[in-house]
């Protein structure tokens, strides 16, 4: 009888060390799906954050010049962004893809750890299983392109001669009475752009802008010289900022013909371009900010300075890459106005 008790004993004491063993397994698997599995997900977050990075600052290069040496698939400012965006200032392009016909970048990129493979992350606990290793692998695809449809931040449209061969220029003043650095760009009687309008659109219900589609074409005009009613609270945020030196630049669009008269005018619209705002002064009782914004310096030039009678916007056509959202994309015109989005 002493025997086996002595040998029941030794049975349990073998039978417990194997349940301890098997628990361990599963612990050091919940260990590595708790520590490991959160180590690749804050690799791959900053894989993905590289890649994103990467292709926006590919295509904002290729959408303002597609000669640049970063518009290539051995882009330096790939590799930049790659690395600024990890935590141990590594990172690892895999590949820049271009197709310049239809305006598009996709960037892939990888984890990097130093002395250690490409797109390989260590892990710790996971080796009880059998993996040293995880890979990390991101993809990013961005498009650019001139903008065809969306809201404009501002009701106001522009004629084409107003616009063409001068972006890139000097601060113009833009009279909603006068053609500005055109003098043959008049269209309606004192050089309006319609009898009773002066390039104002109807605007969104509620709100300063006007919603644009190029491939319809035609935008409804409204009448009378005042600044709209929706907007003095943007034109305020426009001041606050240029005041405090930041820059306002806005992409409005771009009319070659303008029929009829009043608020039944038709601007026939064609493009966007992007203007660089320094100015303006409306009728409506919207200049809520000091006189000296509206006509002298350090804002506005003595010679560009609009006083008395003078109704007006103040600044300067600009070639401009646009991360706004809300715009269809086309492809690229001759206005220098063009938008990159991330598609994936």
């Amino acid at each position: 009888m002493r025997r086996l008790m002595i040998d029941d004993g030794d049975g349990e004491r073998g039978a417990v060390a194997v349940l301890i063993a098997l628990l361990l397994v599963v612990l050091l698997g919940f260990a590595a799906l708790a520590v490991d599995a959160g180590l690749l997900y804050s690799e791959r977050a900053q894989v993905q954050n590289g890649s994103d990075a990467a292709a926006l600052a590919v295509a904002q290069t290729c959408a303002a010049n597609t000669s640049d040496p970063n518009c290539s698939a051995t882009s330096q400012i790939a590799a930049d962004m790659a690395n600024k965006n990890a935590n141990n200032g590594l990172g690892n392009i895999k590949s820049v893809n271009l197709d310049l016909s239809n305006r598009k970048v996709t960037v892939t990129a990888g984890a990097q750890q130093a002395g250690g493979a490409p797109n390989a992350v260590s892990l710790f606990f996971a080796r009880v299983l059998g993996f040293s290793t995880g890979n990390v692998v991101t993809s990013s695809s961005v498009q650019w392109g001139s903008a065809v449809a969306g809201r404009t931040a501002f009701p106001l449209a522009y004629s084409i001669c107003q616009v063409q061969g001068y972006i890139g220029g000097a601060l113009q003043l833009l009279e909603e009475h006068g053609s500005g650095a055109n003098p043959s760009c008049n269209y309606g009687p004192s050089g309006a752009a319609v009898p009773g309008g002066f390039g104002w659109l109807v605007q969104d219900a509620g709100l300063c802008g006007s919603t644009i589609n190029l491939a319809t074409s035609e935008a409804g005009s409204a009448s009378g010289n005042s600044s709209p009613a929706n907007c003095p609270a943007t034109l305020q945020k426009w001041g606050d900022t240029i005041t405090a030196g930041g820059n306002i630049t806005v992409l409005l669009p771009v009319f070659d013909v303008a029929t009829g008269s009043g608020a039944g005018a038709v601007y026939h619209l064609v493009s966007f371009a992007a203007f660089k705002v320094t100015g303006w002064k409306f009728s409506g009782g919207n200049n809520t900010l000091p006189e000296s914004f509206h006509n002298s310096s350090p804002y506005v030039s003595s010679s560009l300075s609009c006083t008395g009678g003078c109704r007006g916007i103040i600044g300067s056509f600009v070639k401009y890459v646009s991360l706004a959202d809300g715009y269809s994309l086309g492809s690229v015109d001759a206005f220098g106005a063009t938008i990159v989005r991330l598609t994936n």
